[in-house]
């Protein structure tokens, strides 16, 4: 018995070790408890063209940033914005926010983190929640390494999104795209030294 009670111990350490670890990548598949890092500079012209962002015109990219969780590498994330882009007013402005995948990561665990750092930005009401969270599900699929999905800011109208350059819908919903694009942008950001290297450059 007292054998059978060490192993059953054991074993429900190790779940707990390994929910820990799991817990800890998806936490930081936008932003929390993450260590962000810049990587090398982009020239715009050796990026294949974004179907994603011809639509906004003349963007530019931004250095990408990458996100690290415990030694994980999680994804790079980019800005494209426009001449007179300012980060203080960036849900007035069209721009795309890129991020390109380091690791498999689960859809629905990114809509429900989304959530969560959602609401460090700005409150909104249970319903809201909901809503918001069945159209990221809807829209957000489980993705790999290389992969990208990228959120493009439509002033006045909501978030639209794109997975590896295909467009697969949007949110009508300006508040929804303000604390979305939020969660890297806004001063409330949970990882401001990551927004501080998105921005770099940028006018405020």
């Amino acid at each position: 018995m007292h054998a059978a009670l060490k192993t059953d111990t054991a074993l429900g350490l190790r779940r707990q070790v390994l929910r820990g670890v799991c817990g800890a990548v998806l936490f930081g598949v936008l932003l929390g408890g993450a260590q962000a890092q810049g990587t090398s500079a982009v020239n715009p012209s050796t990026l294949t063209n974004r179907p994603e962002v011809a639509a906004l015109g003349a963007v530019l990219p931004t250095s990408p940033v990458r996100l690290r969780v415990w030694g994980f590498e999680v994804y790079d994330a980019r800005l494209w914005t426009p001449a007179g882009f300012r980060h203080g007013q960036y849900a007035q402005h069209a721009f795309a926010l890129e991020l390109q995948y380091l690791r498999k990561l689960d859809g629905a665990a990114i809509a429900s983190r989304s959530i969560d750092e959602m609401r460090r930005v700005g409150s909104f009401s249970d319903a809201q929640a909901q809503s918001w969270l069945a159209a990221m599900r809807s829209l957000f699929p489980n993705v790999g390494p290389g992969e990208r999905i990228t959120g493009v800011n439509l002033p006045g109208e909501g978030a639209e999104f794109w997975v590896n350059g295909q467009r697969v819908g949007v949110v009508k919903d300006v508040t929804f795209a303000r604390l979305f694009f939020g969660i890297w942008l806004d001063e409330r950001t949970s990882e401001p030294k990551m927004r501080a290297q998105l921005l770099q450059g940028l006018q405020p």
